[in-house]
């Protein structure tokens, strides 16, 4: 018996219909699987029934994984592979193991010769450097920015610093009801004609993505609390061949 196969499978950033956002092969896929893993069982739920109505969630098998899950791959994941079963490692939002959780189980799946099938789906990260006009040819995604006000500050001169001495785009993201607070500290802490990108509720129907300079951004006024919100910060402009 051939082994079953690992999908890698985005979900939509927002509320928008998923028809615009995911593939008609991604769409399939979810309808096909009937064994996933997920961080949040209620949320995956939702998602997949908002794609496939029909879906019979009840003969639907769920996996917890995530910061306060721990998946036994050996139990949980292999068995299901080794009798020919595909498995849909399915994001909360957006891609899977990009800002995400799931690396470890995608390693654990190449340990074992077992094909990884990345399908297409939105990444929030992907699509606001794709729209920010900065440079997509070297950039760094450092996650989530620290807490405590003087690592911040340090991280951000840190990130304005590379992004100066490489041309390199600098990513990062922040828990949203912390959002403007990171805003405010970007506009105390950076040079002035540094560039950032503030790119908001991407796909959603209130989209927001803008390019500034520091300057610039001092007399502009954004509402970001709360809204899912990457960051991309740049100290050149690009290179012209």
């Amino acid at each position: 018996m051939s082994k079953g196969k690992l999908y890698l499978i985005p979900t939509f950033l927002s509320n928008v219909s998923e028809e615009f956002i995911l593939p008609d092969k991604t769409r399939k896929k979810i309808k096909e699987i009937n064994i996933f893993i997920v961080e949040n069982v209620r949320t995956a739920r939702r998602h997949i029934k908002k794609i496939y109505p029909d879906k019979n969630i009840n003969n639907t098998t769920f996996y917890t994984y995530g910061k306060n899950n721990h998946l036994n791959l050996e139990n949980e994941f292999l068995p299901h592979i080794l009798k020919g079963n595909d498995l849909a490692l399915l994001s909360e939002a957006g891609a899977p193991c990009i800002a995400d959780p799931g690396a470890r189980i995608v390693e654990y799946a190449h340990n074992f010769q077992i094909d990884v099938i990345p399908l297409i789906g939105p990444s929030s990260i992907f699509l606001a450097l794709m729209s920010s006009g900065m440079n997509g040819q070297s950039f760094s995604f450092t996650g989530y920015i620290p807490i405590e006000k003087k690592d911040r500050i340090k991280k951000i001169k840190d990130l304005e610093s590379i992004a100066k001495r490489t041309n390199q785009t600098q990513i990062f993201m922040e828990t949203p009801y912390r959002n403007q607070k990171l805003f405010d500290l970007l506009k105390k802490t950076c040079n002035q004609q540094s560039k950032l990108c503030i790119a908001t509720n991407i796909t959603g129907n209130d989209e927001s993505i803008q390019t500034k300079t520091i300057q610039e951004w001092k007399y502009t006024k954004i509402d970001i609390h709360k809204k899912p919100t990457i960051f991309l910060l740049s100290s050149s402009k690009l290179k012209r061949k």
